[in-house]
């Protein structure tokens, strides 16, 4: 085995580097098996698959080495078995050699489709050469016809195959070498395959091995399985054995314990009944306390259930909330960073400095709010130190008078005090601080100390008006009113004052000392009118401009007042900020008529035009000086715009050229197109021109009106990014109407318009304005390059189109040839690919002159025409001249045998008309005859006629057009078969005619036979041009035979189309009583059944007498049993019973068919899919709602704040504030209509109907709507049914049966209608199938079943009778069903066997029966004990102290069983309590006595004395559970037992076991001998407290003890005889004087007197052990048989106390033969 291993080991090295070298197209997949670990993982599935063939060979090589060592090193060791790696290393060389013979399939077939797609090429490469040397021979007979327009279309033709052609070749030359390529690789595949042929076969050899050891492993399983059932049935029977001894002694046990409880019975009966009755009145409190507890606990639960979904919902609202606001915030940050991105503002930088901003002012407004805190706190001290002040000054003012103060100080006092108190509690108003920071926005930082000055008057002015507010009662009442009437002023006042505060914020800017002339400005004597300044150049102007250039220009300001006068520089517009920088230094005071310069810097950041101003102020007045920045622009013009071409006579070609110059910057792409309609072109123009040269002047006054309002709009309290979008949305509603228009003012002023617009309109505007301007060229172009007849003259020349650079001109022909006599007008329009340039329109006027002879039609069409069919139509020539001519027409030579004019010469008359006759008849040899004029594939033909007008050069043309197709009928094929045909059912094969023409067609099949039929409409009908009809043709063997026989197809021009057809008849030797069967309307989850027979009617085979089974004309079938089996389709909704089976001759066999109608489970997973996407849509809908609620509530929440603060404004003297929210709001809503980002997605992505489970809740709901809204539908099934001959095969008796010939098959056609059932399964997600699952044998377990009437009827509901002795049953009756309602059913489960039951229930609707299906298993519960029963002793044990001992029962049954742990003597008091009246055991007479258990001494307090945990519970599959047995007596007795079983829930016994123990009041004990009387402890009464003191007064009297001996006389000899006492000492835990016990016997002579001995006499016990003492009689001599020896000896025990046992030793001896059991 070695070498064979290292051959199969290089050849996988082999394989390996051939499978590097070639790697495989496609991956490999397939299992894989590991190489090491145990069995289970040797075969199991590695997910990590080889994805070539070289890591294949690579681990195929790897597994062969180590397999090779393994099999070197275990070879000796394994005697002829295979170990894992062995079967792993065959199990992977087959797997490799399978997918080597893949891969070289994969190359085969690579091989073949390599060779397929070459041979195609090369017919097509043939095809096209045949093409091109057809081409060439019509170029050269063009070329001879001098045809110059047939030759360059023949030309680029020829070009076009020349390019496919060589496309061909090298597609050939790629396919030829990519076919050698895989011819090399499949041919070293095969000789790799030949290489590995020895492998194969050692693999072929290892696998049949493999084979013969598993059925060898096999035969050996069941040989020791065999052995082992013998085994365990050995067992069973020694087991019962065991159990039968067991139970014998059992009884035994039991009687005898019968006896020794009698006497315990009467005491315990005394104080049983008051012990229980005590023992419910407490149960009873405590389960009263314990019901209370529970209820509070459940309340306390449900409140704090309420709570927490409250809890809940409240933080998935908050948080619903806040994501949507988070939303909302984004969305709005985004569309403000797409509107400033659009407006070419760094939106980054801007969102910056706003969040700096906004964290500036919150910082600011904290800081204010804490100032204002401590100085209200400030302010409060103060008051309060006044109010002492008053008070001490009251006080003062009685011991010292006041001195006189002036009415004025005190007045002014007065005033002072509530100022300052205003200044202290609200130092500066909120419109100041607003102010201030628009201002600083638009001015600049030189204009820092006017603000400044603003601000102080508008806090004075605000100190003023806020005064009545900030007191509420003044001190002197009528120096207040007076007060408050100063400051009271009317609006026209409070204009007044802003005006002098307008007036002094601009004398803030002059120097100090200087004032500015108010009103009139009058300079010595002379009124002085305009600006102050005057600037060189008047204006700032950066034209054509290059984004990033930085450009300076230098400006001189000229004082052209009469005085001197002073310059301050304000800033520059809004618009211009980011892009202009000022370099200016005041020069100071300024005479008249000098001057000063300022330079401007000018760097542009973005493409487009800019238009502001610089703002100075000057003592005489503020005055700017206006700046405009341009881009490069294209300046369009041409030299001439009508081009005259005069009177030309029809045929000269004349030209003129005209020039195209750029004045601008801007070079620009043009292209020249002709207009069809010229006046109206000028018309939209003209009107376009103007309505965009207003829009261009209310553009530019818009932006000077925004200019100005934004310098001017200092008291707005929004942010600058909301003003400004509040602005441009009022300025895009006013120049929407304007973006309509284009023109050249349009082309000019676009930039400026778009500028204004903000967001996302104005970047779709723009976008939407460049389309069309773009678009517009060229389907301007496309729609007037089609020219009409009277302009078709006039063409434009070589240069259409091309690029015009700045400051350059191009020259452009204009090409009149007319052709037609006739004025010809054309107007030509030069297009720009630059949006702002205008179309130039260019207008072209020619005049021809034309013979006097012409065609009245020049284009003759004869429409669509028939080969073989004559077709006529007429030709009119018209004459203008003045005299006769005559006229002669030409045909061309290769149209002479198809067309004909008559006549073909003539005269015509001055000033008339002639009329010739055309005659067309066109044969099948046209296309080679006119291969010029007649386009095969088209089938037009365009036929070039001329007429030649004597003593005239130019004959006059005209055209015959003509479309020629044929009148065929072409079927798909020229002969039917229709096989082999039974003449119990029918075959149809379709055919396809076609009409090959381009006119329709009737047609129709005459003469057709009976036994054919055709279809449609009886084989009657109208084909269309190039229709295909398909007809289908219907055979109907009437008897067994061949048919042969012919279809005419006639069409409507009387041509005829045959189509032979043959067939055979086939007569089967079965039939079917029934070949269709049509069940009625079926509810899913119903079924129909339907009964058919197959008959063999087959009895005879004389063929005179009856038909005969055969095929066609052969011999007849033999006469016999035959075998049929059907076959219906894979699971579909169809079963026959029986599929298969066999008919004798002369019968027939019953069949069975059913139909049951269920739902598609692809359609209940998508269903389910569909259900859950529309929840996620509703959820996200209800969300979507709840977030607009939540914001309108805001919204109006807002709006009512902005109501409320509204009134306050007028009060302090301020304007309105325009309604900037709602203008805001408005922008969202625009700006989140026009978005053309996509909105934010929900996280939920739907799941694939492949991940739903078939019994999750989804594929239950799914099924269940899918049950509500189910369609009808109707289905068809055909069925085969295989007929054959003979008997089935004794192997496989149901097989079905290889068929004689496939021939005399029957078909069974089903039609199945499916309704929507009226009843359906609610519960248990839809399932029809109840199971039980296991269930223990005695139990009963009850499910519900939950049926729906989901019909629009009522329904009456009944149910089939289940098995009267098996174990469901249904508990409940069944009711009458409304629509929707629903009943529920009960049905119980209780087994009586181990073993599996199954049952099905219908239940019966007037349309459907329900069928339900029970299933369950009934388990025998097994439990075994660790305590296999008999005697639980504790043995000795103080009083009142407690001993506990364990034993363990085992669940070995597969279900959890329930146990119960019971003592008898619990159970007897209960049967005395239900029993008042009976007597105690121990004084009842009778036998029954007998019967009871045996319990021993019980407790003096009523509570049983021995305890056992836990009493009953559930122990699990394969689990157990530990029974803990507790003895605690309360009193001295040496008779303390009980007996303990255990049982099951079916009320079987586990194991029966006596509980025993001793109490004693001392820690010594002595046990053994034999027992005297009947135990009196149990009968005795309670012992009273007088009768123990008596008893401790007394000595006690000694303990009697009785030891039987018995010798034995053997062989004329005495034996001896032995007993045994036992002297132990208890371990206690509780405090002893002494530890041990001491033991002695006294009068030992007169023992050893009588023949006794006692070892040892003395001695100590320690705590807890035992020490034996052993007496030993041997009989004396003279000892008279059955003789008895009595003596008497005490014995001493002295531990915490001293006892005295009397033990009286009886002896006797007997004969051997006597009593041989009692010998020792």
């Amino acid at each position: 085995m070695d070498v064979p291993a290292r051959d199969s080991s290089s050849e996988e090295v082999s394989i390996s580097s051939f499978h590097s070298e070639y790697p495989p197209v496609d991956t490999w997949k397939d299992e894989e098996t590991g190489d090491e670990g145990t069995r289970a993982e040797t075969f199991r599935e590695d997910p990590a698959q080889p994805t070539d063939a070289a890591e294949l060979s690579l681990e195929l090589d790897a597994t062969n080495c180590v397999d090779n060592d393994d099999d070197l090193g275990e070879d000796g060791g394994r005697s002829g078995k295979k170990s894992y790696a062995e079967t792993a290393r065959m199990f992977k060389l087959r797997r490799n050699l399978d997918q080597l013979d893949c891969f070289h399939r994969q190359k085969e077939h690579n091989v073949l489709k390599a060779r397929e797609e070459l041979k195609v090429c090369r017919l097509h490469i043939s095809e096209l050469e045949r093409q091109r040397a057809r081409v060439e021979e019509e170029i050269e007979q063009q070329k001879e016809d001098d045809n110059s327009a047939a030759v360059f279309r023949l030309r680029a033709q020829h070009k076009r195959l020349c390019q496919e052609l060589q496309q061909e070749e090298e597609l050939e030359s790629h396919v030829a070498t990519t076919l050698r390529e895989h011819e090399l690789e499949m041919c070293q595949v095969e000789v790799e395959m030949g290489r590995f042929s020895l492998l194969r076969v050692e693999v072929q050899e290892e696998e049949q091995a493999y084979q013969a050891l598993q059925a060898q492993r096999g035969e050996a399983r069941l040989q020791k399985e065999y052995t082992s059932t013998q085994s365990l049935q050995l067992r069973t029977q020694c087991l019962k054995a065991r159990q039968a001894a067991t139970q014998k002694e059992e009884e035994t046990d039991y009687q005898r314990t019968t006896e020794l409880a009698q006497a315990s019975r009467q005491k315990a009966a005394l104080y049983l009944k008051e012990t229980i009755n005590r023992m419910h009145r407490e149960e009873a409190e405590n389960e009263q306390q314990n019901r209370g507890l529970r209820q509070k606990r459940m309340q306390a639960v449900l409140s704090l259930k309420a709570n927490i979904a409250c809890t809940q919902e409240s933080l998935r609202a908050q948080q619903t909330r806040a994501r949507a606001q988070a939303w909302r915030q984004e969305e709005e940050e985004r569309q403000l960073r797409e509107s400033l991105q659009t407006q070419g503002i760094n939106s980054t930088k801007y969102m910056y400095q706003q969040k700096k901003l906004q964290e500036f002012h919150r910082k600011k407004e904290e800081f204010q709010e804490k100032q204002k805190s401590k100085r209200v706190e400030i302010v409060s001290k103060l008051l309060l130190e006044e109010e002492l002040l008053e008070r001490r000054k009251r006080h003062h003012a009685l011991l010292f008078p006041p001195t006189q103060v002036s009415r004025g100080e005190r007045m002014a006092g007065q005033e002072r005090s509530p100022e300052k108190l205003h200044q202290s509690l609200d130092p500066q108003p909120a419109g100041t601080k607003e102010e201030e920071r628009k201002r600083d926005t638009v001015f600049s930082d030189s204009s820092s100390s006017s603000e400044l000055s603003d601000q102080e008057e508008s806090m004075d002015l605000e100190e003023e008006q806020g005064l009545t507010d900030s007191l509420a009662q003044p001190e002197f009442t009528g120096l207040w009113d007076q007060t408050r009437q100063v400051h009271q002023s009317t609006p026209n006042e409070d204009a007044k004052s802003l005006q002098s505060r307008a007036e002094r914020r601009d004398m803030s800017l002059l120097p100090v000392g200087k004032q500015p002339v108010a009103g009139k400005r009058v300079i010595q004597g002379k009124e002085f009118k305009g600006s102050p300044f005057i600037s060189k150049p008047e204006i700032i102007l950066f034209k054509d401009f290059d984004v990033g250039q930085v450009y300076k220009k230098k400006v001189t300001l000229t004082n052209v007042s009469y005085t001197t006068n002073y310059c301050k520089f304000l800033g520059v517009t809004m618009d211009l900020m980011d892009f202009i920088s000022i370099s200016f230094e005041p020069p100071g005071p300024i005479s008249a008529g000098m001057a000063c310069d300022m330079q401007v810097i000018f760097q542009p950041m973005m493409n487009k035009d800019l238009k502001g101003e610089v703002q100075f102020v000057s003592a005489a007045g503020p005055f700017s000086v206006p700046i405009r920045c341009t881009i490069k622009k294209c300046d369009l013009s041409v030299d001439i715009d009508l081009i005259v071409f005069g009177t030309h006579v029809v045929g000269q070609t004349i030209s003129r050229a005209i020039t195209l110059t750029n004045k601008g910057a801007l070079g620009t792409c043009f292209t020249l197109v002709s207009s069809p309609c010229p006046s109206l072109a000028q018309s939209q123009l003209q009107a376009q021109t103007h309505a965009l040269s207003e829009a261009s002047s209310a553009s530019t006054e818009l932006s000077q009106e925004r200019s100005t309002s934004i310098a001017a709009a200092s008291d707005s309290q929004e942010s600058p990014a909301s003003r400004e979008s509040g602005e441009l949305k009022s300025e895009r509603k006013s120049q929407e109407p304007l973006l309509v228009s284009d023109s050249k003012q349009s082309g000019a002023q676009t930039p400026a318009v778009l500028e204004t617009l903000g967001g996302v309109e104005a970047a779709s505007g723009r976008r939407s304005l460049a389309s069309e301007q773009q678009e517009g060229g060229p389907a301007l172009k496309a729609s007037t390059e089609e020219p009409s007849d009277s302009s078709s003259d006039i063409t434009i020349g070589e240069v259409r189109e091309g690029e015009v650079g700045p400051f350059e001109s191009v020259k452009l022909e204009i090409v009149f040839t007319p052709t037609v006599p006739g004025e010809a007008k054309l107007d030509f329009h030069i297009k720009f690919s630059d949006p702002t340039c205008e179309p130039i329109s260019i207008g072209v006027r020619g005049t021809a002159v034309c013979v006097p002879v012409w065609v009245a039609q020049p284009s003759i069409v004869l429409k669509i025409c028939m080969f073989d069919r004559l077709y006529q139509d007429s030709i009119v020539v018209q004459s203008r001249a003045s005299t006769a001519l005559r006229l002669t027409f030409k045909v061309c030579p290769e149209l002479r045998n198809h067309m004909e004019i008559l006549p073909k010469t003539g005269y015509i008359q001055a000033r008339s008309s002639f009329n010739a006759k055309l005659k067309f008849l066109p044969r099948r040899s046209l296309f080679e005859d006119a291969k010029t004029f007649f386009d095969s594939e088209t089938g037009v033909l365009e036929v070039p006629l001329t007429v030649q007008v004597a003593d005239q050069v130019r004959p006059v043309p005209f055209t015959v057009h003509a479309v020629i197709t044929s009148s065929d009928l072409c079927f798909d094929r020229t002969e039917v078969d229709f096989g082999y045909c039974s003449i119990y059912e029918s075959v149809k094969t379709s055919v396809r005619l076609t009409n090959l023409t381009l006119l329709p067609q009737d047609f129709g099949f005459l003469s057709i036979p009976q036994f054919v039929q055709v279809q449609p409409n009886d084989g009657f009908g109208t084909l269309l041009p190039l229709e295909t009809l398909e007809v289908d043709l219907i055979f109907s063997a009437k008897k067994a035979g061949e048919y042969s026989f012919q279809l005419n197809c006639k069409s409507g021009i009387n041509r005829d189309f045959p189509l032979s057809c043959r067939a055979v008849g086939v007569h089967p030797p079965l039939e079917l009583s029934h070949s269709l069967v049509q069940f009625g309307a079926t509810a899913v989850g119903d079924c129909s059944t339907a009964v058919l027979h197959v008959v063999n009617a087959h009895t005879s085979l004389n063929e005179f007498t009856h038909p005969v089974p055969r095929i066609g004309r052969d011999a007849v079938a033999p006469v016999g049993p035959r075998l049929f089996a059907f076959t219906p389709p894979e699971n579909s909704e169809i079963s026959l019973t029986p599929r298969t089976g066999k008919v004798l001759p002369g019968q027939r066999c019953l069949v069975q068919v059913t139909f049951r109608p269920r739902l598609c489970d692809q359609a209940i997973r998508e269903e389910a899919v569909r259900l859950l996407c529309r929840s996620e849509e509703l959820r996200l809908h209800e969300l979507e709602r709840v977030t607009k609620a939540e914001g309108n509530r805001k919204g109006g929440e807002q709006e009512g704040l902005c109501k409320r603060e509204a009134p306050t404004a007028p009060q302090k003297g301020k304007k309105l504030p325009p309604p900037r929210p709602q203008a805001k709001q408005t922008l969202k809503e625009k700006i989140s209509k026009v978005s053309i980002s996509p909105k934010t997605d929900s996280p939920f992505r739907a799941p694939n109907p492949a991940d739903i489970q078939s019994g999750s809740e989804e594929y239950a709901v799914g099924r269940a709507s899918l049950l509500h809204s189910f369609p009808e539908h109707y289905s068809r099934y055909v069925i085969p049914c295989f007929v054959s001959d003979g008997e089935p095969p004794q192997s496989d008796p149901q097989a079905q049966p290889s068929c004689s010939s496939p021939l005399n098959t029957l078909y069974l056609e089903l039609h199945c209608p499916a309704v929507r059932p009226p009843l359906v399964v609610a519960s248990s997600n839809g399932q029809t199938t109840i199971n039980y699952h296991q269930v223990a044998v005695g139990q009963k377990v009850v499910k519900k079943l939950t049926v729906q009437n989901i019909s629009q009827e009522a329904l009456e509901l009944r149910s089939s009778v289940l098995d009267l002795s098996g174990p469901f049953s249904l508990l409940n009756a069944l009711r009458r069903l409304g629509p929707g309602a629903t009943h529920t059913l009960l049905l119980a489960f209780s087994p009586a066997l181990g073993k599996r039951y199954r049952e099905t229930v219908e239940i019966h609707s007037p349309n459907m029966t329900l069928e339900i299906t029970l299933c369950g298993v009934g388990v025998d519960p097994l439990l075994t004990s660790s305590h296999q029963g008999g005697l639980m002793d504790f043995g000795y044990m103080l009083e009142k102290e407690k001993a506990s001992q364990v034993f363990k029962l085992q669940n070995t049954s597969s279900l959890a069983v329930r146990f119960s742990v019971l003592l008898h003597s619990l159970s007897l008091g209960c049967k005395a309590l239900s029993g008042a009246d009976s007597f105690p055991a121990l004084l009842s007479p009778g036998p029954e006595e007998q019967t009871h258990s045996t319990v021993g001494t019980q407790n003096y307090s009523g509570q049983s004395v021995f305890n056992v945990t836990p009493i009953e519970g559930t122990i699990a599959p394969g689990k157990s559970q530990d029974i803990t047995v507790t003895f605690l007596p309360d009193h001295e007795s040496l008779h303390y037992s009980d007996i303990l079983k255990v049982e099951l829930m079916n009320k079987s016994t586990v194991c029966v076991m006596v509980l025993k123990g001793a109490a004693r009041s001392h820690i010594m004990y002595l046990c053994g001998g034999d027992p005297l009387a009947v135990p009196t402890d149990a009968v005795h009464p309670l012992p009273a407290s007088g009768d123990s003191e008596h008893t401790v007064d007394c000595e006690k009297p000694p303990l009697p003890v009785l030891l039987t001996l018995r010798g034995v006389y053997r062989e004329g000899a005495m034996s001896p005889a032995a007993r045994e006492l036992e002297v132990g000492c208890i371990c206690s835990t509780q405090p002893m004087a002494k530890k041990n016990v001491e033991f002695s016997w006294e009068g030992l002579q007169t023992l050893q007197q009588r023949g006794f001995t006692v070892e040892p006499t003395r001695g100590t016990v320690d705590a807890g052990h035992r020490r034996t003492i052993t007496v030993i009689w041997t009989p004396p001599c003279g000892l008279k048989p059955n003789e008895v020896v009595q003596v008497c000896a005490p014995l001493t025990l002295r531990g915490d106390e001293t006892e005295v046992y009397s033990v009286t030793l009886l002896a006797l001896a007997s004969r051997a033969s006597q009593d041989p059991s009692h010998t020792n």
